[in-house]
């Protein structure tokens, strides 16, 4: 078994890639997360893309652990706010991680926003790296289109799940099920582009 460190704390994101795994039949690989490793400096994400700040994760766990490291960087593009929050989505009320805080102040902003206007998009990069050189790595990004809804509705998922309504849908993605939200959502979507470095990582 190849052990791989998935660059988070997050245990939802852990089991996303799992079951991302396990639906492509990808196995003879251990997925430990950043509490399972021993403790190290983390630098702050400060890239101006997803994928910088994706790339910097993978690159500092990797450095620190020698082992293989997924890392992804995500957020929400509103075209509305001119592509913000972007990178700033987990912080975009001041508070690092506070979800509801979050979304209440987006939906402040776009209060006068018609309708026709709320279109924006969940964007991640995924960057996995197995090696110290800069040919040792690979980054890719996946997004879901979608629009801002007047209210948030769901108890599922996190972030601005509650808020967001994908293309087609008139569930919010706090109102999917696990399995609908990775088939199409913007981490579902990087991580199946990363499934062939994977699956070589596999053996």
């Amino acid at each position: 078994m190849t052990t791989v460190v998935v660059a988070s704390r997050n245990r939802k994101k852990l089991a996303e890639l799992r079951r991302v795994l396990d639906a492509a039949g990808v196995s003879g690989l251990t997925l430990v997360s950043l509490d399972d490793v021993p403790p190290f400096d983390e630098a702050p994400e400060t890239g101006a893309t997803f994928e910088e700040n994706a790339l910097a994760k993978a690159r500092d766990a990797y450095a620190a652990t020698g082992l293989a490291t997924v890392a992804d960087d995500s957020g929400l593009e509103v075209v509305a706010l001119n592509g913000m929050p972007g990178v700033l989505s987990a912080r975009w009320s001041g508070a690092h991680g506070d979800d509801v805080a979050n979304y209440t102040l987006l939906l402040a902003q776009l209060r006068d926003v018609p309708d026709e206007r709320r279109a924006a998009a969940f964007a991640s990069a995924c960057a996995l790296v197995y090696g110290p050189g800069d040919d040792d790595s690979v980054v890719v990004r996946g997004v879901w289109p979608g629009a801002i809804a007047r209210e948030p509705r769901g108890e599922g998922g996190f972030g601005y799940d509650p808020v967001f309504v994908p293309e087609g849908e008139t569930r919010s993605a706090a109102q999917l099920t696990a399995s609908e939200k990775d088939a199409v959502s913007h981490r579902g979507r990087a991580l199946a582009l990363l499934l062939p470095a994977l699956r070589a990582l596999a053996g």
